[in-house]
């Protein structure tokens, strides 16, 4: 057996005493670890997954202005001093429906990838999957600039990679939840993945001053060497479960083996219920809400840069600093929300389905409400800009609703769930921005066009929420637990034997029968 040596209550493996990392990090708690790993991993990803939004702009050839009245946007062509926004030497003769492929690939394969990135995760390990779908992500964002100037098909199928990739990234960290983080901290925990909005909001003001000053193929090439660098990191840092982790305290490992209802070597041995989850209810509400939530936020993500430029007719530093601005308050918000909704849960203010269900409203019927008011704010650039932060950062309100209901109604199988969810949401990812130009057909400069299309983002948004409201629960599902010869008739029969035991227990029983009381109990306590 591997000698360990025990210091301030954190083990180590023998050889991990001289290693650097284990020095600068031994000291610091594995869920921390495990937090920051999360929270930068969803940064670096969105980055890659989002710098085209905003380059797009600046590598297309600037359309001819067709826009014959002021009103429908704001700025004049005609003024030495308009606000017209410049042209940064576009030379790609993209048409607007080659840019809607381009912007639409990535979550074409992105939905492919829910399935599959829950069964591999279930067999090789979050670290395996996270890791290898990063680093495929950033080669392909290296590679990009070299694609666009040889022909748009070569920038398709590279996106189309990045989206296959990236698809893989959240049911390998949703399982890990299940794995690592203790129930009461769960919500909190879920505030690491708004790391994407963080991702969002320094992308493109970080996309804009490079696009400024160094040209657009300058973008790609940061995105991917910092993915890069960061798949590194997570190399040396990730562990699947705190069972296989070389440095956890044992009092941290007792604690989070405490407070889970499953572990990494037994979720790893259980046959996915597929069956239960396609026909669960609670299952196919989250899928569904959520669709309306993703194509609101996509109409900001993927069309917001499009609108500032079209109609505000903001220089691409701008565009890039207040497109993503929202995005910032949205991580703060994050954190808020989900907090809130811890206290609401453990203080017994509201039950766990009604907090979900609050969360959820929240996150989508309110930006809902507000995307069409956008477009009769018209040129009032101050109160356009206030309306616009509210609505993304409401939009982060879904992390302690539905999203964390993931983790709720199927611990076990979280990674297979979200897979499933998002196969159903994810499509709102690429059939956004593709109904958006379809809507728009060459009139971006219209403002009135621009209102058809926040409407239609309205409708969807509160429509959706509607299956949530109806079928959502914060209840773990019956099928949760993969037992499958053990019927309601046999778990009573498994109850009333523990009593027996117990009260054999009581009459003088010894400690090993103790301990193997305390196994069945876990046991039965999990199947109820």
């Amino acid at each position: 057996m591997e000698e360990r040596v025990y210091s301030n209550d954190l083990t180590y493996p023998k050889e991990a005493k001289k290693c650097l990392v284990y020095r600068i990090f031994g000291q610091v708690p594995a869920r921390l670890v495990l937090y920051l790993l999360s929270w930068s991993g969803f940064l670096v990803s969105f980055m890659m997954r989002n710098d085209i939004n905003l380059a797009i702009v600046a590598m297309v050839a600037e359309p001819p202005h067709t826009a014959n009245s002021s009103a429908e946007y704001c700025f004049v062509v005609e003024d030495n001093n308009n606000t017209a926004p410049l042209d940064y030497g576009g030379t790609l003769n993209w048409s607007g429906p080659v840019q809607s492929y381009v912007l639409a690939s990535f979550y074409w394969a992105y939905i492919v990838s829910q399935i599959v990135g829950g069964l591999a995760t279930q067999k090789l390990g979050t670290k395996r999957v996270f890791g290898y779908s990063q680093l495929a992500t950033a080669l392909s964002s290296l590679c990009i600039p070299i694609a666009a100037e040889s022909h748009f098909g070569f920038v398709i199928a590279l996106r189309f990679v990045q989206g296959f990739a990236s698809g893989l990234t959240w049911p390998a960290m949703y399982a890990l939840v299940g794995h690592w983080i203790p129930v009461p901290e769960r919500s909190r925990f879920m505030s690491s993945f708004q790391g994407f909005s963080i991702g969002i909001g320094v992308t493109y003001p970080l996309c804009g001053f490079l696009i400024a000053h160094l040209g657009w193929r300058s973008v790609f090439y940061t995105t991917g060497s910092i993915g890069v660098a960061w798949c590194l990191i997570w190399y040396l840092l990730a562990f699947d479960s705190p069972e296989t982790h070389p440095r956890i305290s044992l009092r941290e490992q007792k604690y989070i083996r405490e407070n889970t209802v499953n572990t990494y070597e037994n979720s790893r041995q259980q046959q996915v219920p597929w069956k239960s989850i396609l026909t669960s209810k609670a299952a196919w509400s989250i899928g569904i809400t959520t669709f309306g939530r993703i194509w609101v936020h996509y109409t900001f993500i993927i069309s917001g840069p499009t609108y500032m430029k079209r109609i505000l007719g903001f220089s691409i530093e701008k565009n890039g600093l207040l497109s993503g601005a929202p995005f910032i308050c949205s991580y703060i918000a994050s954190v808020f929300f989900c907090y809130i909704a811890d206290k609401l849960v453990t203080g017994n203010y509201m039950s766990l389905t009604n907090v979900r269900k609050l969360m959820t409203a929240l996150s989508q019927v309110v930006p809902g409400a507000l995307v069409p008011l956008v477009s009769y704010l018209g040129c009032d650039i101050e109160l356009v800009l206030v309306v616009w932060f509210i609505a993304v950062t409401m939009i982060t309100a879904s992390y302690a609703g539905a999203m964390a209901n993931i983790v709720d109604i199927a611990p076990n199988f979280a990674g297979p769930v979200l897979a499933f969810a998002q196969t159903i949401h994810m499509t709102a990812s690429f059939l956004s921005p593709l109904a958006n130009f379809q809507m728009l057909d060459k009139q971006e400069h219209l403002m009135s066009a621009w209102r058809t299309v926040f409407y239609v983002s309205c409708l969807v948004a509160c429509v959706t929420y509607v299956s949530y409201q109806m079928w959502g629960t914060g209840d773990i599902q019956p099928w949760n637990e993969s037992v499958d010869d053990v019927d309601k008739k046999e778990v009573e029969e498994l109850v009333k034997s523990k009593n027996d035991v117990e009260i054999t227990n009581g009459l003088g029983s010894n400690s090993s029968s103790k301990e193997n009381n305390s196994h069945t109990i876990s046991r039965n306590d999990n199947i109820a």
